[in-house]
């Protein structure tokens, strides 16, 4: 019976999981769309990267979530390897125990921005933007 309750919180975790990955794709596809809007309006300005480093920081906030999703799903593959007996559907349980604050939320979200696939955008249009900025 454990089984089949780890194996239906498996499904909805992976499809969450799923789920964020695509948002967080929609997040870099619209500060790409902000770069190209601004340099078609040659309306490059410290607003602008202001923006971007918004969006970025959000996206960053997004996959710091998705990974608290991943940890759960690696505990549930676990359980179901292990037929384990084990309560399912734990994960806001889960979420408490390794739920940070204050500054040390801020150096998860940090570890995250700079994640090569969170920050490889972001870090190519800024740079684009500066260049165009400075000339």
């Amino acid at each position: 019976m454990k089984t089949t309750e780890f194996e239906s919180e498996w499904c909805l975790l992976q499809q969450q999981f799923d789920s964020y990955e695509k948002h967080s794709l929609y997040i870099k596809l619209l500060s790409i769309t902000v770069v190209l809007v601004a340099q078609l309006a040659s309306g490059v300005n410290v607003f602008i990267l202001l923006l971007l480093a918004v969006l970025w920081l959000q996206d960053a906030i997004w996959k710091t979530f998705q990974s608290r999703i991943a940890a759960r799903l690696f505990q549930v593959e676990l359980a179901i390897a292990a037929q384990a007996e084990a309560p399912a559907f734990q994960f806001n349980t889960e979420y408490q125990k390794g739920s940070l604050t204050g500054l040390s939320l801020m150096q998860e979200y940090a570890r995250q921005a700079i994640r090569p696939t969170v920050a490889f955008p972001y870090i190519v249009l800024i740079l684009m933007l500066s260049v165009r900025w400075l000339v």
